[in-house]
């Protein structure tokens, strides 16, 4: 790419213009308050030190001023000319029919979907059909659900990524659908985040490698990948309104860096985040959109909003923002209005639909025969969902050699998850699986004897029948179809307890049963979407009727109780339950005598997460911990399974023998857990974030201002240091390291070398050695430290590589890690541009970013 007066940038500047691309990343650190980022000691080579007047900090966008940020001309995405067939399709479409291929309406024939854009049939234009799929396509058909993306990254493996994403790509297609609404990269800031099982790391140079391996994937099967959310949707709460304030040195260096990835993969859309970044929508942000996206990445495709994300016509249409979805509030008749008054150039509607007609006839979704649509190969599909869960499977812990289980022994397995799989989370990731095995029943096909315990009551108990007066069965009522059953009594509370009521029912949200205690609804509508983000655990019994639950403190003495339930148009069934510390204390003293009596425990625990929502707390929920401290203390060979979507503390992990961590494993999650317990197959998971010792040991802890934010604002202080760099530069000392995850034989590394190469990256090697008697796995990374000729704020030391082996036993491998020159290199603010750091730099071989055991340094060259 040439610069405006047709001369070459030089060699290590971005190739790109510079008119408006940055001034977002100015105004961002100004309007933070956040010190600009140190510069380099000198110029780098080959970059020009003069770049810093180009961009002035704080100068109006062209959206601010009411201009467009880009032209408006016949060249299609990323600068290009359009197709000719493109060019001829937009020739003959009426302003209506280029407005209608602009935003989302309703499907004539739905498949659950997420979304639709309408075709324009005279012109042969095809509609889209557009379905979430973090992990599996979501659509109310069966589909392979596989393993959540937090856990396909614990592998460590790129070419496995690749394999997940060709699974999703080939079942979308299968099931009618053209774009895939993932793969979602952004970081693992805050362990609260509702979406972390939905991303795969805290770690842009990991998150980098897997995102541009999935859309290679799913793309390479003919569905369009939309990387998501542009950008630092870093959590969920207050998502639609939270103003995120980052400096540039950090936005470019650590939270674009994945997207930048994505797109030189060629993904086919990217969707906008409903957060606002430096007090502009991302939706409507033009230094974003146009500026980073499409003149400094070359972006040529579509860029759609998130849904109901969209906050203007105009502006957002002269931002770069192209498809309003899932409807059209203002890409509709609004924009047909400002067309035809003139507040919108019809030049920037032929812009959007250019881009949109450009994708879909890069897919060959213009052509007069279509690419043939495959069938589901649903075998395939639930093998890679298999190896994926059993290469992430991630062993924390294993004490007194309790893992691998020894067949023939009696284990007792306790816990929800046990019986009753946690297949995926909620919200936009829910799949409905092809099948979904118990693990207890996985558990008992090897073990000499299992039993069970619940532990952790989920779903409820009724009401006890003497606590209520009048007399009532709490434990299932229907009610008929254009009748409104009602109850007015007293429940009576023996003692002071806290009681959480749980409500099942079968009837659409709105009109579900209204429960009153005294003057309090217990079971309000939650606002927006929130009410129909639903986990993929707890808020479904397993007979399908959906579950709301509520926790009061109660005192002992009689409560009015009021129940309202409508039958609706078809009927309505509902159970009201409880839980208490009673029926708690009972199924604890259950699980415990079941533990007492076998040779082994499994106890899966769980944390059901969910878009729309974050998390209050790192600790199991419920009455968790109380039970695997009881049922450790009982049996010391006790293995913790974990599904969870992130981190959580542990206070009883002393007295464990071991624990497993497997997310959400899709649904092949039985199988490939039984299989690491039993060691058919190594634990070859590594983390791919820090777990924090607490809820007062994180990066974003103690300090508001980074998380949630206040008054609407939020600042990334933390800057450069996130993840397992910010755990380095305090000294802190975590639960568990990034990295971290044992097997079941042991590695040796030795003979650690790294030398420059001819593109300004570092070429590692070592050898690697598996000193054990059993075949194993083991993933070695190469952590680099700062360059000596930068006065930047550098991290302590940076993920620079890493290499997923599998050695069988005794056998011994020498292994060359490349370290790419952006990885060595930092952004400078000054500059707005990438420096490369130079000088001698310390490099780190390690189990882990805390089991470093080999060190050596090399002389960087530099080439950003």
């Amino acid at each position: 790419m040439q610069t405006p007066n047709g001369s070459r940038p030089p060699a290590g500047a971005d190739p790109v213009s510079r008119r408006g691309a940055l001034r977002l990343l100015a105004a961002t650190a100004a309007a933070a308050g956040l010190p600009e980022t140190a510069h380099a000691a000198g110029p780098g080579p080959g970059t020009d030190a003069a770049t810093s007047t180009d961009t002035v900090p704080g100068a109006k966008t062209g959206t601010e001023s009411g201009t467009e940020s880009g032209p408006a001309t016949a060249s299609g995405p990323g600068g290009r000319p359009a197709p000719p067939r493109v060019e001829a399709l937009l020739a003959r479409l009426t302003l209506t029919e280029k407005v209608s291929l602009l935003h989302g309406a309703p499907d004539p024939r739905p498949l659950g979907q997420a979304g639709h854009v309408p075709g324009v049939p005279r012109l042969g234009i095809p509609p889209l059909r557009l379905a979430d799929g973090p992990a599996g396509v979501r659509v109310t058909a069966r589909a392979t659900a596989l393993p959540a993306p937090v856990l396909l990254a614990a592998a460590f493996d790129p070419g496995l990524a690749r394999r997940y994403g060709r699974v999703i790509g080939r079942e979308g297609r299968a099931l009618g659908q053209d774009v895939l609404l993932s793969p979602m990269v952004n970081l693992i800031r805050t362990p609260y985040a509702g979406r972390n099982f939905e991303t795969f790391a805290e770690d842009p140079l990991l998150s980098a490698d897997l995102v541009a391996a999935e859309i290679e994937g799913v793309q390479g099967e003919g569905l369009i990948a939309t990387v998501k959310h542009f950008a630092l949707n870093n959590q969920e709460k207050d998502r639609e309104t939270i103003d995120v304030r980052v400096d540039e040195r950090t936005l470019h260096e650590v939270y674009l860096r994945a997207f930048e990835a994505a797109v030189a993969a060629g993904t086919g859309a990217v969707m906008a985040a409903y957060n606002k970044v430096a007090g502009t929508h991302a939706g409507e942000n033009a230094d974003l959109l146009t500026g980073v996206l499409r003149e400094r990445w070359g972006f040529d495709g579509l860029v759609m909003s998130d849904w109901s994300a969209t906050h203007s016509t105009a502006p957002a249409l002269a931002a770069g923002l192209d498809l309003e979805m899932p409807d059209g509030t203002h890409y509709g008749d609004p924009l047909v209005r400002a067309v035809t008054d003139g507040t919108v150039p019809e030049a920037h509607v032929d812009r959007a639909v250019r881009r949109v007609l450009t994708v879909m006839d890069r897919f060959g979704l213009l052509d007069p025969a279509p690419p043939a649509r495959p069938a589901r190969d649903a075998a395939a599909g639930a093998a890679v969902a298999r190896e994926v869960a059993e290469a992430g499977a991630t062993l924390l812990r294993n004490a007194h050699g309790t893992l691998p289980l020894a067949p023939g022994r009696r284990v007792a397995v306790i816990g929800p998850t046990g019986a009753r799989p946690l297949v995926g989370g909620g919200g936009s990731a829910h799949v409905v699986p092809d099948r979904a095995a118990r693990p207890l029943d996985a558990i008992g096909a090897r073990a000499a004897e299992v039993t069970y315990a619940l532990g952790e009551d989920v779903y409820g108990k009724p009401l006890p029948a003497d606590a209520l007066h009048p007399a009532l069965d709490t434990g299932e009522r229907h009610v008929p179809a254009g009748r409104t059953w009602t109850y007015d009594g007293t429940l009576t509370v023996p003692e002071d307890d806290e009681w959480t009521f749980v409500l099942h029912y079968s009837a659409e949200p709105t009109g579900r049963p209204e429960v009153r205690l005294g003057a309090e609804n217990l079971f309000p509508l939650a606002p927006g979407y929130t009410e129909y983000f639903a986990g993929g655990l707890v808020t479904a019994a397993p007979d399908g009727l959906a579950v709301r639950r509520r926790t009061l403190r109660l005192t002992a003495g009689r409560h009015r109780l009021r129940i309202t339930a409508p039958g609706g148009g078809s009927g309505q069934t509902f159970r009201l339950r409880r839980i208490t510390g009673a029926t708690r204390a009972a199924d604890v003293a259950e699980a415990v005598r079941a533990a007492r009596a076998a040779d082994d425990v499994v106890l899966f625990a769980y944390e059901d997460a969910t878009e729309g929502q974050d998390r209050t707390t790192l600790a199991l929920p419920g009455n968790q911990d109380r039970l695997i401290e009881a049922v450790a203390r009982a049996n010391p060979r006790t293995t913790v399974v974990l599904n969870t979507s992130s981190a959580v503390t542990m206070p009883w992990l002393a007295a464990t023998g071991a624990v497993l961590q497997m997310h959400y494993p899709g649904q092949e999650g039985a199988a490939a857990t039984a299989a690491v317990l039993y060691g058919a197959c190594d634990p070859g998971g590594r983390l791919t974030q820090t777990y924090p010792a607490a809820d007062d040991r994180h990066p974003v802890a103690g300090d508001p201002l980074r998380y949630p934010g206040v008054a609407g604002t939020e600042e990334y202080g933390e800057g450069v240091h996130t993840g397992h760099r910010w755990y380095d530069a305090r000294g802190v000392r975590p639960l568990f390291p990034f990295g971290h995850g044992l097997s079941y034989t042991s590695f040796v590394f030795t003979r650690l070398r790294a030398r420059p190469v001819g593109d300004g990256g570092l070429d590692v090697s070592f050898t690697v050695r598996n000193t054990g008697r059993r075949d194993g796995v083991t993933v070695p990374q190469v952590y680099v430290g700062p360059s000596p000729d930068l006065t930047l704020d550098q991290p302590v030391r940076v993920l620079a590589g890493y290499r997923r082996l599998a050695l069988r036993a005794g056998e011994r491998r020498r292994v060359t890690v490349r370290v790419a020159a952006r990885t060595l290199s930092s952004w400078d603010a000054r500059r707005h541009a990438w420096v490369p750091g130079t000088g001698r730099r310390t490099v780190w071989l390690g189990a882990s970013s805390g089991d470093l055991r080999l060190r050596t340094s090399a002389e960087a060259a530099g080439s950003a």
